[in-house]
C-alpha cells in the first residue's frame, strides 16, 4: 500500500532527532531494550485492517490498555519513558513509543529501521484480544498478523526473530526464560537456536515451534539462520510495516 506520510515541521523533526539521541543513551543505561521493543510491538500490533482501528497511536499509555492480559509488565515501560517524554512535549506518544522500539533494535546491534514521524495520538484504546497468543500455532499467527494486521508470512517469521531480544517472565506471561543465550544482543540467534533443538534453559513457545512445523515458515527460519544479513533486511522492512499500521495510508 502506498504511504502518504504527513509533513512534519522542522522543529518537530529536530525534536525527533534529539529524542532519538536521548533514547539511545537512556535505553543503553537501563538495559531495557527488550522491554521497549515489546512496548512498540504491542502498541502497533492491535491494528485491525478491516475496521481501521487500533494500531501505533499512543493508546497503550492508558490504564485500560495496559490492563490487557498480553500487556502485563508494560506499565513499567510506560513509567520508565515518562520523564524522558516530558522533555519532548511536542512529540506525540505514538511517535515516541515507536521511536523507542526502533532505537532498542539499533543499539543492541540490529538493523537500522526507517522511521517516519507524524503519528497522532488517539483517545480510545482498542478492545482486548488482538495480540498474538503464544500458546497457539501457525493458523493463529496468520490470522492475527495476516488478516488482522495485513502482514505477510515473511513478515511473521522476520518479526518472530525479534525475540532474539528479551525473555519471558512467569508472572507476566506464564512462561519463563530467554529465547537466546544473550537476550541483550540483536542477531539471528533466535533462528539458529530454534533449529539446533533443545538447549536447557532456552525458551521455545508453541508459536516458536509452529515456525518449524509449518511448510512455508520453516524455509524462512532456515534462510535467516544461515544468513543474518537477509534476516536484518527483512526484519527492518517488517518492523517498519508493523510500526506504521494504519498510519499515512493513501
Amino acid at each position: 500500500m502506498t504511504k502518504n506520510y504527513p509533513k512534519v515541521s522542522e522543529d518537530y523533526q529536530k525534536a525527533i532527532d534529539k529524542a532519538k539521541r536521548k533514547l539511545r543513551g537512556f535505553i543503553a543505561e537501563k538495559g531495557c531494550a527488550p522491554l521497549m521493543l515489546r512496548l512498540a510491538w504491542h502498541s502497533a500490533g492491535t491494528y485491525d485492517v478491516k475496521t481501521k482501528s487500533g494500531g501505533p497511536f499512543g493508546t497503550i499509555k492508558h490504564g485500560a490498555e495496559l490492563a490487557h492480559n498480553a500487556n502485563n509488565g508494560l506499565d513499567i515501560a510506560v513509567r520508565l519513558l515518562e520523564p524522558l517524554k516530558e522533555q519532548f512535549p511536542m512529540i506525540s506518544y505514538a511517535d515516541f513509543y515507536q521511536l523507542a522500539g526502533v532505537v532498542a533494535v539499533e543499539i543492541t546491534g540490529g538493523p537500522e529501521i526507517p522511521f517516519h514521524p507524524g503519528r497522532e495520538d488517539k483517545p480510545e484504546p482498542p478492545p482486548e484480544g488482538r495480540l498474538p497468543d503464544a500458546t497457539k500455532g501457525s493458523d493463529h499467527l496468520r490470522d492475527v498478523f495476516g488478516r488482522a494486521m495485513g502482514l505477510s508470512d515473511r513478515d511473521i517469521v522476520a518479526l518472530s526473530g525479534g525475540h532474539t531480544l528479551g525473555r519471558c517472565h512467569k508472572e507476566r506471561s506464564g512462561f519463563e526464560g530467554p529465547w537466546t543465550t544473550n537476550p541483550l544482543i540483536f542477531d539471528n540467534s533466535y533462528f539458529t537456536e530454534l533449529l539446533s533443538g533443545e538447549k536447557e534453559g532456552l525458551l521455545k513457545l508453541p508459536t516458536d515451534l509452529a515456525l518449524l512445523s509449518d511448510p512455508i515458515f520453516r524455509p524462512l527460519v532456515e534462510k535467516y539462520a544461515a544468513d543474518e544479513d537477509a534476516f536484518f533486511a527483512d526484519y527492518s522492512e517488517a518492523h517498519m510495516k508493523l510500526s506504521e499500521l494504519g498510519f499515512a495510508e493513501a
